[in-house]
């Protein structure tokens, strides 16, 4: 199958990464930092290294990367951690659901006052963010880029605002970690939520929320840390204020290959991705019947419509008629797709990754131009 469908999971794994995991779930079995015997001691160097790789690729300080099930608890455990009551939160139409079902629930609720801007055309989009900001905003959330559209926000700019106001940045790195540089230090950004299984490499399972020296979050979750046993609280040092029980170590093991992966490769894959994204939009563009709802970006993703014709219908026949995997619908992200006027049947997404090859995108061009010159409407 030619696998188009990245931005949901990545499709390709380094041997590194599936060979790690195994030889953990083989050969690792022990509690991470729980124990002194060498097994355990053995993970808890692992997770540490892991840690390392991420502060280094992220900008931020290694105690400060916690790890998570998925990039929606680490959005979760930001959201959550950081509440005000009564306080004001700004995000936008670009979300994933993973951002705005934790808000519209806080908002639901009582608990916060809730913006959520939108690109115009009269002015820049940050200028819209700034127009919002009220005395009591505490928090901003924007992601990195549209799961939708593949378009990058300018998150340093919008951080730069953010703390010129005395206001948190939380990033959603879920499509952009991996693809495009996002650095604490670099950006300003005071919280970054990563997906493992996407951008990075990993495998499914795995996230992680980074955070600045500056932040205090609380913990959703109580337990056990292998550390301050009798302490009735949770310990109050990171990472374990934020991770009270048991690490998924094979995961976090394939996500440190992973990520030294992306380090050591990043600004070459975010050229290449680009070069084959914007290709890819270019000759969809020329296929009369098709109207396409991305620019050319460094994240892989190319939303489209085939005039009169379902987007599921659409998926539907490239997987079953050509062996393409994409993704029809609306990709969690309502507001976006109300934004785009495409809340009636949603936009087919191609999301590429690095390894994907000219002859694949040529072979799906190929087949959209015949899927509109034989179906009839």
């Amino acid at each position: 199958m030619i696998y188009f469908d990245n931005a949901a999971t990545g499709g390709f794994k380094p041997n590194a990464v599936i060979d790690t995991a195994t030889t953990v779930i083989k050969y690792l079995c022990a509690n991470p930092t729980r124990s002194a015997h060498r097994l355990s001691l053995t993970g808890a160097k692992t997770v540490n290294d892991c840690r390392q790789v991420l502060a280094e690729l992220f900008g931020a300080s290694a105690d400060r990367v916690i790890f998570t099930k998925n990039c929606t608890e680490a959005l979760n455990l930001a959201i959550f951690g950081s509440l005000k009551k009564g306080g004001h939160i700004i995000t936008t139409v670009y979300e994933h659901n993973s951002v705005l079902r934790p808000l519209f629930f806080l908002k639901e609720k009582g608990l916060i006052e809730l913006d959520i801007v939108s690109p115009t055309l009269d002015k820049p989009f940050i200028d819209n963010i700034a127009d919002k900001i009220k005395p009591n905003t505490y928090l901003i959330i924007t992601t990195a880029a549209s799961n939708v559209t593949g378009e990058v926000l300018p998150t340093k700019k919008i951080s730069a605002l953010a703390k010129k106001h005395n206001i948190l940045h939380l990033v959603d790195g879920a499509q952009g970690g991996g693809h495009i540089p996002l650095s604490i230090k670099e950006d300003g950004f005071n919280m970054i939520a990563l997906a493992a299984h996407k951008g990075l490499y990993g495998i499914m399972g795995s996230g992680a929320l980074i955070l600045d020296n500056s932040v205090s979050i609380s913990p959703l979750l109580y337990g056990g840390t292998g550390t301050e046993t009798f302490n009735t609280s949770q310990p109050d040092c990171y990472p374990e204020k934020l991770e009270a029980g048991t690490l998924n170590l094979p995961a976090i093991a394939a996500l440190l290959e992973g990520a030294s992966y992306v380090k050591n490769n990043l600004k070459n894959f975010n050229a290449h991705l680009y070069n084959r994204t914007s290709a890819l939009i270019s000759e969809l563009k020329n296929i009369d019947g098709v109207e396409c709802f991305s620019a050319p970006n460094s994240v892989g993703i190319c939303a489209f419509r085939i005039v009169n014709m379902p987007s599921v219908t659409v998926a539907d026949i490239l997987n079953n008629e050509y062996d393409i995997a994409v993704r029809s619908g609306f990709h969690c992200a309502p507001l976006m797709h109300k934004f785009l006027k495409t809340d009636d049947d949603g936009l087919v997404r191609v999301s590429l990754a690095v390894q994907n090859s000219a002859h694949e995108i040529n072979f799906f061009l190929s087949a959209i131009d015949r899927i509109i010159k034989t179906k009839s409407f």
